[in-house]
C-alpha cells in the first residue's frame, strides 16, 4: 500500500517537530519520520530523474559519440570506458564512506555535498559544445561526466541507508515503492517538457498548436542548444526537488565523533566485519545474489535504447518517446512492491520480478522490422497499424509492449532489493551495508555491458546479445535459494 499522507504532519508541523512523529518507531527504533517527512525522503527518487534520463541514459550519450566527438563507436567506447572505471572506484569506496557515515550519524550533509557537486556538473554541460568546438574538451566532458556518476552512486548510498530510521518496517517496502513512481512522475513531466518544448520543435516533424514554432528561449538546434539544455534544466529540477527533503526529512542525531576518529574506527569496522563474515554470510549471500540479478537487469534496461535504434532505427524523438512510455509501467510497478511483498514476501518478490522479466526479454527480442514472436510477418502484417508518425508498426508496438512489462518488473525488482536489505542488514552498521549494496551493484556492472558486448559480437546478433543478460537472472535467482529474510545481529 501507499504511504497515508492524509494523516500526520503538515508540512509546517513537521518542520516545527522536526520532522519527527513522535507516536512511532521506525524499523532500527528510533522516532521515525512524519508522513511528510517520509515523502520528502522519497522525492528525492524524482529530484535525480532528469539526470538518469537526460544525462545518464537517453540524451546527453547519444549526443556526446554523436555530435561532439563525431564517431558513435569512438564515443560510446569513451563514454562507457569512463562510465565503468568511476562505477568499479564508487563501489570500491562506497562501504569505507559509508563506515564513516555509520559512525557520524548524519546523512544529509554528505548529501548536501554531493548534490551541489551534481547541480555544478550538470550546468557545465551545456559548453559541451559540438566536434568540441569551443567549449570543454572531450577529457573535460568525461571527467564531468564521471564524477555526476560518482556523486549519484554516492547518494544512492546515503539516502537508502536512511530509509530504515525513518519508516516503521511494515511501511519499509511501500515508500521504497513510492519513491520509485516518484521517480516515474520527474522522468514523465521533465521529458515531456524537453519534447515539447526543445525536441519535437527542431526536428520539424510534428505540427500542432501545443508545439512552438522553434525551440523555446530562442536555442539554436543547429548549435545543439536544443539538447545541451538538458544539463542545466537537470541542475535546477535537482536542487528545487531536493529542498523538501532537506527541510522536512529527519536526520540521525549526530554521534559527536569526528572526522579523523570516524575514519579509523569506520575502517575498523570494515575489517570487523570481514572477520566475522560468516556471522553475516546470510547478508553476504544475498548481496551477491543481486549482483547478478541487478547486474541483468540493469543492462536490459540499458542496451534497450541501443537495440531499438539498431533494430528499428529510431531517431532521439523515439528514444525519448519510448522512455516516456516505459514510464507509467515503472511507476506501477513501485507502487504494486508493497502488495506483492505482502502476498509473497521479498525473497518471493523478487523471484516473481525477475521470471517475468526474463519471459518479457524474450518476447521483445523476437521482435524485429518485419518479425514477431520469432515469426516473420506475411501480407497486410506488415502495413502501418495507424498513421502516427512514430511506432506505426506491429513489431514496434509489440516490441514496447514488452519492455512495459519489463519496465514495470525492473521497478518492483529495485524497490525490493532496497527494503529488503533495509530489514537484514545489521541495525548499527546500515550505511557501511548499503555501501556493501551499492558495492554489489556497481564492482561487476561490466558483467551485464562484457557479455552483452560478448554474446552480440560472437553471434553477430543484437538479439543473442541481449538474450545473454538471462544468464545473469538464472544466476541471481538459484543464489537466491538460499537467503532468509532475517535480520543480523550487530557486530
Amino acid at each position: 500500500m501507499l504511504p497515508d499522507l492524509t494523516t500526520g504532519p503538515t508540512p509546517s508541523e513537521g518542520l516545527s517537530a522536526g520532522g519527527r512523529d513522535p507516536g512511532t518507531l521506525s524499523s532500527t527504533g528510533e522516532v521515525a519520520a512524519s508522513r511528510w517527512g517520509q515523502f520528502c525522503w522519497a522525492l528525492i527518487e524524482g529530484a535525480r530523474s532528469p539526470y538518469l534520463a537526460f544525462i545518464l541514459i537517453y540524451v546527453f550519450p547519444s549526443y556526446f559519440a554523436r555530435e561532439v566527438v563525431g564517431d558513435p563507436v569512438r564515443g560510446q567506447a569513451l563514454w562507457g570506458s569512463a562510465n565503468t572505471a568511476v562505477s568499479i572506484l564508487i563501489g570500491a569506496l562506497a562501504p569505507f564512506v559509508g563506515a564513516i557515515a555509520d559512525r557520524q550519524g548524519r546523512r544529509k550533509p554528505w548529501l548536501a555535498a554531493v548534490f551541489v557537486v551534481m547541480a555544478a556538473g550538470c550546468c557545465s554541460l551545456w559548453y559541451a559544445m559540438p566536434g568540441a568546438n569551443g567549449g570543454l574538451s572531450i577529457a573535460a566532458i568525461l571527467t564531468v561526466t564521471a564524477t555526476l556518476l560518482g556523486c549519484f552512486l554516492f547518494s544512492e548510498v546515503f539516502h537508502n541507508s536512511m530509509l530504515p530510521s525513518i519508516a516503521q518496517s511494515d511501511r519499509l517496502a511501500p515508500l521504497s515503492g513510492l519513491g520509485l513512481s516518484l521517480n516515474g512522475v520527474a522522468v514523465m513531466l521533465s521529458m515531456s517538457m524537453v519534447l515539447i518544448c526543445f525536441a519535437l520543435p527542431a526536428s520539424g516533424i510534428l505540427h500542432a498548436s501545443i508545439l512552438p514554432a522553434r525551440p523555446l528561449w530562442g536555442l539554436d538546434p543547429a548549435r545543439q542548444e536544443h539538447i545541451r539544455i538538458v544539463g542545466p534544466l537537470a541542475s535546477v529540477w535537482l536542487i528545487a526537488l531536493a529542498l523538501p527533503f532537506m527541510i522536512w526529512t529527519p536526520d540521525r542525531e549526530a554521534s559527536g565523533i569526528g572526522p579523523r576518529q570516524a575514519v579509523r574506527e569506520g575502517w575498523s569496522q570494515i575489517v570487523r566485519t570481514v572477520r566475522e563474515a560468516r556471522r553475516l554470510k546470510n547478508v553476504g549471500r544475498y548481496l551477491i545474489a543481486r549482483m547478478f540479478y541487478n547486474d541483468g537487469k540493469v543492462a536490459i534496461a540499458a542496451y534497450s535504447g541501443i537495440y531499438a535504434v539498431g533494430t528499428f532505427k529510431w531517431g532521439i524523438v523515439q528514444i525519448l518517446l519510448f522512455g516516456m512510455l516505459l514510464t507509467p509501467p515503472s511507476m506501477l510497478g513501485g507502487l504494486l512492491t508493497g502488495r506483492l511483498e505482502s502476498r509473497f514476501g521479498g525473497r518471493g518478490t523478487i523471484y516473481l520480478s525477475v521470471g517475468v522479466t526474463s519471459l518479457a526479454l524474450l518476447g521483445a527480442i523476437s521482435c524485429g522490422p518485419d518479425r514477431i514472436f520469432f515469426l516473420h510477418l506475411t501480407g497486410a502484417l506488415k502495413n502501418p497499424v495507424w498513421s502516427f508518425a512514430y511506432f506505426n508498426t506491429l513489431p514496434e508496438l509489440v516490441f514496447i509492449g514488452m519492455y512495459m512489462i519489463i519496465g514495470c518488473f525492473i521497478a518492483v525488482a529495485f524497490a525490493t532489493s532496497r527494503s529488503m536489505m533495509a530489514r537484514i542488514a545489521p541495525k548499527s552498521m546500515l550505511s557501511q551495508f548499503f555501501g556493501l549494496y551499492a558495492l554489489s551493484g556497481n564492482a561487476t556492472a561490466f558483467m551485464g555491458h562484457g557479455m552483452v558486448t560478448l554474446f552480440t559480437q560472437v553471434f553477430a546478433s543484437q538479439a543473442v546479445g541481449l538474450a545473454s543478460t538471462l544468464i545473469l537472472l538464472a544466476i541471481g535467482l538459484l543464489l537466491m535459494r538460499g537467503v532468509r529474510e532475517e535480520r543480523a545481529p550487530d557486530l
